[in-house]
């Protein structure tokens, strides 16, 4: 009896360590992919304070639809920083080890146009880490731009437009999709 009482015992203790590792690795699990939300709300609050600042929610909200709608199509990254980011990259002049983004080509003119990208207006910065949160673990606002995958602002043309459908005016800011 005592045997048996001795390998139960010691089940127990296996099991319990057996269950512990694996509360462990889903928390270790659980962690990284918690540290991974949190970088693409980052990368997500960056392109809504450089792209939309100034402008109304709406407008805030539907740049970042733009951003969800292109990690969603084939023709894009797959990540929120990837699309954010997406751009040629060429060897940094002063370490030919390091990447940067080739100025002006980016997909999102702020990533690549060789200013300091540190966010100034703390209020605003707040209010666009927010947003992302919001969007990004919610789902909040989600198709207002009925699928678009592409803007500008109002004051500029580019030539890409043209081969775009139409989607409308939000704030600032013009929309448009690919033809389906």
């Amino acid at each position: 009896m005592k045997t048996l009482v001795s390998g139960l015992l010691n089940l127990t203790v296996i099991a319990a360590v057996s269950f512990t590792g694996w509360q462990a690795a889903i928390a270790q699990s659980n962690g990284e992919v918690e540290r991974q939300t949190q970088i693409q709300v980052e990368c997500m609050a960056m392109n809504i304070y450089h792209e939309a600042r100034g402008s109304s929610l709406a407008d805030q909200a539907a740049t970042a639809d733009v951003v969800i709608n292109r990690v969603y199509d084939t023709r894009y990254p797959n990540t929120i920083c990837e699309v954010v980011h997406q751009g040629p990259v060429r060897p940094s002049w002063n370490d030919e080890t390091v990447m940067v983004p080739v100025r002006n080509q980016c997909q999102f003119s702020w990533w690549c146009d060789g200013r300091d990208d540190t966010p100034r207006d703390q209020d605003r910065w707040v209010a666009a880490q927010t947003l992302a949160y919001q969007i990004v673990v919610n789902g909040a606002y989600r198709g207002i731009t009925e699928g678009a995958t592409h803007y500008h602002a109002t004051y500029v043309s580019p030539r890409w437009a043209s081969d775009l459908q139409l989607v409308g005016r939000i704030g600032a800011h013009i929309f448009y999709r690919w033809d389906k």
